[in-house]
């Protein structure tokens, strides 16, 4: 690995600290190119790739700015779990409250070390909402190819924009969600023509029992995400949106199909301006590349 310092983080572990998103974080150079970070990017192995800038913003904030191998992203969930886990590890300290900017919106940041690793929360402000247009939701259903026994019988897809808008779209259970192969030509074509980052396909949570998704964005590069965190704080706003409540909290299991179990916690509160929502995830440290 040609570039200095980068360290491999699991983000987004399950509570017994297995599994999780592998995501690369390492310091920014500011004499590099965004050429040079998406090479980096590459050269990791994992999907996305955290980048520390030095010092501070001048409200105050953290820079970090995350990159897959062929674009720069305006926002990273488990990414952002990874690159706080690390700046912990570097302070020695058990809890730290930050801020971090990423993509022109800086937000509070909550890090606290655990027995089974580093726990991360993080403001993800407004979810905007809204109903797909009957040709989105035709063309989206048809490049995953969902059966019509498929979909979820009382939920229905919905675009959720923290910044960056994806499709939500529930299905009945988890056999269901676990043989799903869509076509992932078709959906990255579909996304890019509908300016979808992608698709959330998710079973919600019941009573007790955790929510289950997998995240498919062909159109940024990521076939299928281990984790993605923001994805879930989209649809805890989703949620909490459909039952009137004034809040609701949520958690979501993933990566069970790509061998890597993930899991991503969210919270979703009405206010005044809409629905604000934060995001959670259990971190693990790993080694230096």
């Amino acid at each position: 690995m040609p570039w200095p310092n980068v360290t491999l983080v699991d983000a987004c572990v399950r509570r017994d600290g297995r599994g999780g998103s592998p995501t690369a974080v390492t310091d920014d150079d500011p004499a590099a190119t965004d050429a040079d970070r998406r090479a980096v990017a590459a050269a990791t192995g994992t999907s996305h790739t955290a980048f520390l800038g030095p010092g501070r913003t001048p409200d105050g904030a953290r820079p970090v700015r995350f990159f897959t191998a062929t674009a720069e992203l305006p926002g990273c969930g488990h990414g952002t779990v990874a690159a706080q886990a690390v700046r912990l590890t570097r302070t020695g300290l058990d809890e730290l409250n930050d801020r971090q900017h990423t993509g022109g919106r800086t937000f509070d940041t909550t890090v606290i070390r655990r027995p089974t690793g580093i726990e991360v929360w993080f403001d993800q402000g407004l979810v905007a909402l809204r109903h797909p247009a009957p040709d989105e939701r035709a063309a989206i259903a048809a490049a995953l190819e969902l059966t019509t026994d498929d979909p979820h019988p009382t939920d229905a897809p919905r675009i959720a924009s923290p910044g960056a808008p994806r499709m939500l779209v529930p299905v009945r259970d988890r056999s269901a969600l676990l043989r799903l192969r869509p076509h992932l030509g078709r959906l990255k074509a579909e996304c890019r023509r509908y300016g979808l980052l992608g698709c959330f396909v998710y079973v919600p949570p019941v009573g007790d029992r955790p929510g289950a998704a997998r995240m498919f964005a062909p159109a940024i590069g990521v076939d299928e995400d281990v984790a993605n965190a923001n994805s879930t704080g989209c649809l805890a706003a989703h949620l909490l949106d459909a039952t009137g409540a004034q809040t609701l909290a949520i958690e979501v299991e993933q990566g069970d199909t790509l061998g890597r179990p993930a899991g991503v916690l969210a919270s979703a509160r009405r206010g005044p301006t809409g629905i604000t929502t934060r995001v959670g995830g259990l971190a693990v440290v790993r080694k230096r590349l």
